[in-house]
């Protein structure tokens, strides 16, 4: 069993009527940043919680390196968590605050120093954490779940409240921490910005799992998608629009799904139409999501 990953297996959530997760399973590896992905009310946070202890399951499990998070001998060592950004009293200082919580994670004071630094608190460290900015709150929840040097990091909307700064900022700790064997599972909306960094993607849809797959295989699954431009966009938009094909039109432009490049180089060709662009476009990580939970 590989140190540090995280095992979920029919993972089952009822709140009276309502099902929140339903027989869920995936995993997430040490080394590996995973996305988990999901609508909103799609179970994301549930799972989470489950996972993390602060919910129970109807049924299944949520393992971390082979265990329920209730039975870890040194949680704080092993899972670094941010599910939420009021981790601290808004009367307490930045520094106070992790002077406190580094009681519970075993860590000195060299440690919160270090994480100051390294999260950019370092300045505001001293102000009562009520005047933080959200994206002040959210750094600090960062370094808060970093205090024990964990192996595993488990991340609900890590980005909230971040500008683009801060945001490539988590993206730059994040990646540092998978290169060093750390297991990083986060959820995000952001899903452009996710698609940047993570390896591995999990989707769900009502509870249920859709797919987990690498980002470039599923990035890569869809049908060619090319964009074209001629002398004659009428002339070419019929020549291309035969049965299984999709072409649109944007201007001068042609959006063709269906038709490799070569394909749509021999219909302009028969057509007598001259080809002054040519282009792939890779499928986005949003327009591959919207597709598995047919919102497409």
């Amino acid at each position: 069993m590989i140190v540090g990953m995280i095992e979920v297996t029919g993972l089952t959530k009822w709140y009276g009527p309502v099902c929140a997760v339903d027989g869920l399973s995936f995993t997430a590896a040490p080394g590996r940043i995973t996305g988990f992905l999901g609508a909103n009310g799609s179970g994301k946070t549930t799972t989470l919680r489950m996972l993390l202890g602060l919910a129970t399951p109807t049924a299944g499990s949520a393992l971390i390196d082979r265990h329920p998070y209730a039975r870890l001998s040194d949680p704080l060592r092993l899972v670094g968590a941010v599910l939420e950004q009021g981790v601290s009293h808004p009367g307490q200082r930045g520094r106070a605050h992790l002077r406190t919580q580094a009681i519970f994670a075993g860590a000195d004071h060299a440690r919160v120093e270090e994480l100051l630094d390294l999260v950019g608190l370092r300045n505001a460290a001293g102000r009562r954490t009520g005047g933080y900015s959200l994206g002040m709150r959210q750094r600090l929840a960062v370094a808060t779940a970093l205090l024990g040097s964990p192996t595993v990091l488990v991340l609900d909307e890590p980005a909230n409240g971040l500008d683009p700064e801060g945001i490539a900022w988590l993206r730059r700790l994040l990646r540092d921490r998978a290169d060093d064997g750390c297991t990083v599972l986060l959820s995000s909306h952001l899903l452009a910005e996710l698609a940047q960094f993570v390896d591995d993607v999990v989707v769900i849809a009502d509870g249920r799992l859709v797919r987990q797959a690498p980002l470039v295989s599923l990035i890569a699954e869809g049908p060619p998608h090319i964009r074209v431009r001629g002398n004659d966009p009428a002339r070419l938009w019929q020549a291309l629009a035969v049965t299984g094909v999709q072409v649109s039109r944007e201007g001068e432009y042609l959006d063709v799904v269906g038709l490799t490049a070569e394909q749509i180089g021999e219909a302009a060709f028969e057509a007598q139409v001259v080809i002054y662009e040519c282009t792939p476009v890779r499928i986005e990580l949003e327009q591959a999501f919207l597709q598995m939970v047919g919102q497409s």
